[in-house]
């Protein structure tokens, strides 16, 4: 059978926001498009426009493979005031490049908790570890893809192309993302809400580190460097009990989310006591 098929453009839409709870929101980053940073301040500035002000975030990098390293920069500068948030080396010297962030447009009146997961790559990845390695934010979930190398794309006279790895990420700390990924500050497993055990996966958890023929990471591994928490830890993070349900069945049936909300408001709680003692 013959089939005449007709390639279509497929948007996909890069910023969502929402209000979790009243001074809460929640900004869900699909992929780095060339928008993305200017979709993302109209929805901050929508959120703190509202009653009472914006405080706390979400930011939601679960499951985006990444795009465009220039938004991935872009974003992790909307909330740093100023220092490294990015590096790459190469071979070459003009592979060695840096990305600073800049005081101006920076939003820093509000804690940040960002979610990550095995499905956060590359752009996602850089994000998270500049915001990570500065403590603006808490990342929250599970440890990332770690897909920390750079390919260059070089045409060829038949009008091909050879996509060739030429340089590794680094975090402002210098570490190397490939093969290793981010390991977040809080590991929690999107478990149900039912019965409190982590659902089956829908598919196997493939990092890039599983892959063949894979960019080894260079970095031996510190004792100062976050690590994956052992299976005892890991059993004691989830009998941690969380708050009451909220009533919204897409923060309840989310235990992630509904983990990174509750700290954002004990995080508030503290700040208020804090405040109290010092008056």
């Amino acid at each position: 059978m013959d089939f005449t098929l007709v390639r279509d453009v497929i948007r996909v839409q890069s910023v969502r926001s929402r209000t979790l709870e009243p001074g809460y929101g929640y900004i869900r980053l699909a992929q780095f498009q060339e928008r993305s940073d200017r979709d993302m301040q109209r929805a901050l500035e929508k959120m703190s426009a509202e009653k009472g002000g914006l405080k706390g975030l979400v930011l939601d990098l679960r499951n985006n493979p990444g795009g465009l390293l220039t938004q991935a920069v872009r974003v992790s500068d909307m909330f740093l005031e100023s220092g490294l948030i990015v590096y790459t080396e190469g071979r070459i010297e003009a592979q060695k490049q840096k990305y600073f962030a800049q005081k101006d447009g920076t939003w820093t009146d509000f804690p940040v908790v960002v979610l990550v997961n095995g499905g956060s790559a590359s752009a996602s990845e850089i994000v998270a570890g500049a915001l990570q390695d500065h403590k603006r934010a808490v990342v929250l979930g599970t440890k990332t893809f770690g897909k920390g190398s750079v390919q260059t794309i070089l045409p060829l006279d038949d009008n091909s192309a050879l996509r060739l790895t030429t340089a590794r990420y680094f975090t402002p700390n210098g570490r190397s993302i490939q093969a290793t990924g981010i390991v977040p500050d809080i590991n929690v497993d999107n478990a149900s809400p039912q019965d409190g055990k982590a659902e089956a996966p829908k598919r196997p958890g493939l990092r890039e580190e599983n892959l063949p023929g894979h960019l080894l990471n260079p970095q031996p591994s510190s004792p100062n460097s976050p690590t994956e928490p052992v299976e005892k830890d890991k059993e004691k993070e989830k009998q941690i009990p969380s708050s009451g349900p909220t009533g919204d069945e897409t923060i309840d049936n989310d235990t992630q989310l509904k983990r990174a909300l509750d700290l954002l408001k004990s995080w508030d709680v503290f700040k208020q006591i804090v405040q109290k003692k010092a008056a």
